[in-house]
């Protein structure tokens, strides 16, 4: 059983930054792909972004390349999304998840409490 914690989220204005961190137990951490989700309003689950056990390996989605940055500290057991130039399209609750086969694109086996981000314009 592995279980998420995640921190961060909170209210900004649009063009501003946050950072969401996601902290697993566990002690195979190191060999988990992890990603990042999101549900929007009205909206349908979201897959934003993930990253490889170690790191090498990334994957956005093209509405937030260049804004959003995953990255993972093994070492911590703790997996973070940097978002800046956030915009209102962007507010939703966000997601953590760990996929124990290391896939990156899925399916995930394993997910955080979720945490809100809402983004004003």
């Amino acid at each position: 059983q592995v279980q998420l914690v995640q921190s961060g989220g909170g209210l900004v204005q649009a063009g501003g930054s946050l950072r969401l961190s996601c902290v697993a137990s566990g002690h195979t951490f190191s060999s988990y792909a992890m990603g990042w989700f999101r549900l929007a309003p009205g909206k349908e689950r979201e897959f934003v972004a993930g990253i490889s056990w170690s790191g090498d390996t990334t994957y956005y989605i093209d509405s937030v390349k260049g804004r959003f940055t995953v990255s993972r500290d093994n070492a911590k057991r703790t997996v973070y999304l940097q978002m800046n130039s956030l915009k209102p399209e962007d507010t939703a609750i966000y997601y953590c998840a760990a996929d124990v086969e290391g896939r990156i694109l899925g399916p995930y086996d394993y997910w955080g409490q979720g945490t809100h981000v809402t983004v004003s314009s």
